[in-house]
């Protein structure tokens, strides 16, 4: 294990992001430029992704509406997972720790912990999300999640055990989120449109003269 901050780092990570680094660092400028620009826009695109499968699902009955209403919210419960995660294990960023040259531009400041990756994290929710309300949109938002964690790595910001580990957190919120909010918010949904169908008081009486 190699010292890092107040935590140990995984010497295979290391040795993992040197070698992803070192090949970032002598590739082509235009592959630099995608995946440096990459390592934001799919988070865009991911959550356009997601506004898609959502809005796929407000024509359907309450479950499906529901999901709609919730869908932004597994990631937002997955960044805050990852800000608190990052404050428990203080893991200084691999660009101040391991003598690489990145292509990032700077690095973050100290403080600005690098486990779990935020990025990653977040991706993993968004495409996950995606994947239980849309399948065909979800395995367009997959291997783009993969992409963006990959870009955090290549861009030299974070260890691969870093955006691993962003990934599976950010799905394992999205799996048990989803369902657990999407489940009231159904059954308030459920309740107003039975409302809404019940006729009132005043047209029933004059229906029965």
């Amino acid at each position: 294990m190699a010292a890092n901050g107040s935590t140990d780092v995984p010497e295979i990570s290391v040795e993992w992001y040197r070698d992803i680094v070192d090949a970032a660092a002598s590739s082509p400028e235009p592959v630099q430029w995608f995946v440096g620009h990459a390592t934001e826009g799919v988070i865009l695109l991911l959550g356009a992704l997601l506004l898609m499968a959502a809005l796929a699902r407000r024509s359907g009955g309450p479950h499906d509406r529901a999901l709609a209403l919730i869908a932004p919210l597994p990631a937002l419960l997955a960044y805050v997972g990852s800000e608190w995660f990052k404050t428990v294990v203080d893991e200084d960023r691999p660009c101040r720790m391991v003598g690489r040259a990145i292509i990032a531009g700077t690095c973050p400041p100290p403080g600005d912990w690098s486990f779990p990756s935020n990025h990653a994290t977040v991706a993993g929710a968004l495409a996950v999300t995606t994947l239980l309300l849309s399948r065909r949109l979800g395995l367009v938002a997959l291997p783009l999640a993969a992409l963006g964690a990959f870009s955090r790595v290549f861009v030299g910001v974070h260890y691969p055990h870093d955006v691993i580990a962003g990934v599976l957190f950010g799905a394992l919120v999205a799996v048990v989120a989803t369902p657990l909010l999407a489940r009231p918010a159904a059954e308030v949904l459920r309740r107003r449109s039975e409302r809404a169908d019940r006729p009132s008081p005043k047209l029933a009486s004059r229906t029965r003269r």
